[in-house]
Order: C-alpha cells, then sequence, then structure tokens
C-alpha cells in the first residue's frame, strides 16, 4: 500500500468503537509491517484513519507481548513504553506534527519545523503542543494507564483518538476544505525499553529515525 484514502464520516466517530465496528466500516485497514529493527517479538499492528469535517479519527490495534506503560501525562518519552505513532505533513511539504500515545493513554505531540538533531535540545527547530491544545483530543486506550510490571504474555490492545483540526490550525492557519487534498505522513509501532524493544513502520524508513519526512507515504483525504 503505496497510499492511503482517509474516507470522510458524517459524524463523530467514538474512539472507543470496537475496531470491527460498523463506524468503521468504509476505512482502509493499514498494516504497519515495515521492520527496521526488533529484537525476537515482532508485533502485528493496524491501523484505521477517517476524517470528519472537525478533525481525524484513528484507531489502532495491536497484537503485542512484553507490554510496557510507565510514563503519564503530556509530551513525556511515551516511545519508551509501548507505543504507537502518527506523523504527518499538512499539505505534503513543510513542517510536520509528530503524535506519540502509549498504550496508557498518554500522549507526546510536537510541531517540527527543522529536525535537524541537536544534542541537549532534541531538534533544531519544534514546538511541544500546550496541555490545554491536548486536552482537546479525545483518548481511548483498553490497557491501563500504567502497566509495570512489564505483560510478557500475548494481548491484544487498541488506542484511539479524535484530533480535532482546530488544534492543528494554531500552527498551520486555516485547512480549508480538505477533499481531493493530499498530504504525507507515517505510522509507527515501538517500544524503545521494553524488554523486547522493536521498531516498525506503515512506510519503510531509511534507518532508524522515524523524523524523515522523505520517507513519509501519501495520505488523500476523499
Amino acid at each position: 500500500m503505496d497510499s492511503y484514502v482517509i474516507k470522510k464520516t458524517a459524524g463523530e466517530i467514538d474512539p472507543a468503537a470496537d475496531w470491527d465496528a460498523s463506524v468503521w466500516d468504509r476505512a482502509e485497514a493499514a498494516l504497519i509491517g515495515n521492520v527496521w529493527h526488533t529484537s525476537t517479538h515482532t508485533p502485528e499492528v493496524w491501523v484505521k484513519l477517517m476524517y470528519s469535517d472537525k478533525g481525524f479519527h484513528c484507531m489502532f490495534l495491536v497484537n503485542d507481548k512484553y507490554v510496557r506503560s510507565v510514563n503519564r501525562g503530556y509530551n513525556q518519552s511515551v516511545c519508551q513504553d509501548s507505543c504507537v505513532e502518527f506523523f504527518f505533513q499538512p499539505f505534503g511539504a513543510g513542517p510536520y506534527f509528530n503524535f506519540e500515545f502509549n498504550c496508557g493513554g498518554a500522549v507526546l505531540a510536537w510541531y517540527i519545523r527543522d529536525c535537524t538533531r541537536v544534542k541537549g535540545k532534541g531538534f533544531a527547530d519544534f514546538t511541544m503542543l500546550k496541555d490545554s491544545e491536548l486536552d482537546q483530543l479525545k483518548i481511548f486506550h483498553s490497557m491501563p494507564e500504567t502497566v509495570e510490571p512489564e505483560i510478557s504474555g500475548d494481548i491484544q490492545w487498541r488506542l484511539g483518538f479524535f484530533l480535532p483540526f482546530s488544534v492543528l490550525e494554531n500552527y498551520t492557519g486555516a485547512l480549508g476544505d480538505l477533499t481531493g487534498t493530499q498530504w504525507r505522513a507515517n505510522f509507527y509501532k515501538c517500544g524503545d525499553k521494553t524488554s523486547h524493544p522493536h521498531w516498525l513502520s506503515w512506510r519503510p524508513v531509511s534507518k532508524l529515525n522515524f523524523h524523515l519526512p522523505e520517507c513519509f507515504g501519501v495520505i488523500e483525504f476523499e
């Protein structure tokens, strides 16, 4: 799947809706199956994405093991936990957003203008989204907020969210009618500090670095 077609929904989708709920019938299921590096554990990860006039609706389904979640709140290092991520570049050029969620529902979200790595700072030019902006997301997580000790056995978990376009517009300006437009994006799964670390992506990356907008795929708004 070289591109992902985002279907439009007439109303809001409950972030807790089941993976097989009828509200998702028109959504494509994309496999996050490109493995950059993994231990002896490679999770199976799928994602569905739709949009409405008000924002993105997204659901991840993860068949996993060695699940851990210790970071809480906003803009913590959730990539160290069992984590799923959605990076996207509005209109396919320029700065991009990274939204990262651990299985317990904690979120990190930045707007990155220059992803050049800078020691001790992170990136050359970026802005962390404010708590008041992240408060506007609706997040569902099937796992508890904290999972410690790690769950080593087979387990399936879901992470769903609604992301208002109004939050993005604080950085991009008015998005307008998205019908027929193309953005660039990638979806990821990682677990940096689980006992069995792994790094998977929807579109392949050229090295172990998810902050590579040149490796993003196309998402098309139908």
